[in-house]
């Protein structure tokens, strides 16, 4: 049985002290510090300690020489420490309390920098470069090349006059961080072997968002999923090579899928001379130029359920003239295109929904408001085996536009629905030059053409 005086004594304690805890309960409150801390080595202990006034890069650097040689952590308590031409050993473990371990750049050199190391991993900390100058041969705040695993974890990059993070020929995975206000790109990954960036917010960066890049063709299988990329500038000027949200570049077997991307300057998704990319679930708003872009040699490419939303052209798989082949573009919609870019356009111009040339299937889609056309096939003579079927274009300049010239391959256009085409529900072309009139509405006498069963409205 309950004694009731028994539990109105406690209920009294309780309003005139508060909730009463046993001594040992009350160091619970303690042990997330006490589990960061067990078996790593004190800081304080080899003379790193937080807010001193003065650079602490000897005694660092020599803790973190006597971490690596008893393969052992280190935990940095909450405040600022003064840091910078870090060269990291072998093997770092290096953790803080996150939004209160600071590590700022004091400048003259480089922040952190590793070469041929084993192991790499930082967690809970914030790493300021405080926008002051690296040398040359420093390439972002962290800058880490031939590294067999490398981890960033639940960290803070900002201020970098270069890039956030710099990774050559690095493994490893970049999750839950955040990496602002970076001169060039927030994260660049060249050379990469089985790294994963996922579940980041890079926002506010001068050239770039997330790059994954190789000095030449070939397999990557970098993965880059779940992140916010948002406002993503031009400063080195160009026409693409800057300013896009995820930059793929000649790096084979990549998959981006599931981001958040917003405007930037050019690209939310650049992938040039990526073969085998899959592009899949992402959100793209506000793009400058071509929300996403498949270019130039690649072989393989799968763009499926993306949504863009606002952008000078929607997705363009193209350049056959330089390789560029095999795609299939499938469940996207496409809305609120323009009519003006970033810089004078080319022709046709911008305005369009999607760019196909070879080999490729266009299936499913939905495009809403493109100035120019909803869909286009091919440019002059680079059009070959291309299928265009069970679209829905609204709101279009013209509703498709293919090539007619002499030389290309074959095209079939079927069960389309194209509603308020303003110029032709589908056109042939000679180069940016509409030489047809609505095929249709009328049979096209061209080798290798086939349009059927389209409703035109």
């Amino acid at each position: 049985m309950l004694d009731r005086r028994r539990f109105l004594a406690a209920s009294a304690g309780i309003a005139a002290g508060g909730l009463a805890l046993p001594a040992s309960a009350s160091s619970l409150f303690a042990e997330p510090l006490r589990t960061a801390m067990r078996g790593s080595i004190n800081a304080g202990e080899l003379g790193v300690h937080p807010a001193a006034f003065d650079d602490q890069s000897r005694a660092f650097s020599a803790m973190l020489d006597k971490a690596s040689d008893g393969d052992q952590a280190v935990f940095l308590p909450p405040g600022q420490y003064n840091l910078s031409n870090i060269t990291l050993p072998r093997r770092v473990r290096l953790s803080g309390v996150p939004g209160a371990t600071r590590l700022v750049y004091a400048g003259d050199g480089h922040m952190l920098a590793a070469e041929g190391a084993d192991h790499l991993e930082f967690t809970g900390l914030l790493i300021d470069g405080a926008n002051r100058w690296f040398g040359d041969s420093a390439q972002g705040l962290i800058d880490a090349r031939g590294v067999a695993t490398f981890v960033l974890d639940n960290c803070r990059l900002i201020g970098s006059s270069k890039n956030g993070l710099a990774l050559e020929r690095v493994s490893g995975r970049i999750e839950r961080s955040e990496i602002s206000g970076a001169a060039d790109a927030g994260i660049w990954s060249v050379e990469a072997g089985r790294m994963r960036i996922s579940g980041n917010t890079v926002i506010d960066c001068g050239n770039g968002g997330i790059l994954v890049h190789r000095w030449q063709p070939g397999e990557d299988g970098t993965i880059v999923t779940g992140n916010r990329v948002e406002r993503i500038l031009a400063r080195s000027g160009g026409t693409g090579q800057n300013g896009n949200g995820i930059n793929v570049f000649r790096a084979g077997n990549v998959i981006v899928s599931g981001n958040q991307i917003a405007d930037c300057a050019f690209s939310a998704i650049r992938s040039n001379s990526g073969g085998n990319v899959q592009i899949a679930g992402n959100t793209c708003l506000r793009s400058g130029e071509t929300a996403i872009y498949s270019e130039f040699a690649f072989e393989g490419a799968v763009i499926s359920a993306n949504i863009v939303d606002g952008a000078a052209n929607g997705i363009s798989v193209v350049n056959f003239n330089e390789g560029g082949r095999l795609s299939t573009v499938t469940g996207n919609l496409v809305r609120n295109l323009s009519a003006t870019g970033p810089y004078p356009a080319d022709p046709p111009g911008f305005g369009v929904g999607i760019s196909v040339e070879a080999d490729a299937s266009v299936s499913g889609n939905i495009i809403e408001t493109a100035p120019l056309y909803g869909i286009a096939i091919g440019w002059g003579p680079f059009m070959r085996n291309v299928v265009a079927t069970g679209n829905v274009v609204r709101n279009a300049g013209e509703g498709i536009a293919v090539s007619v010239v002499e030389g290309t391959g074959s095209a079939i256009i079927t069960d389309n629905v194209i509603d308020g085409a303003l110029r032709g529900a589908i056109v042939g072309h000679r180069w940016a030059d509409a030489v047809t009139g609505d095929l249709a509405k009328e049979s096209p006498d061209l080798p290798g053409l086939t349009v059927e069963r389209n409703r035109v409205s």
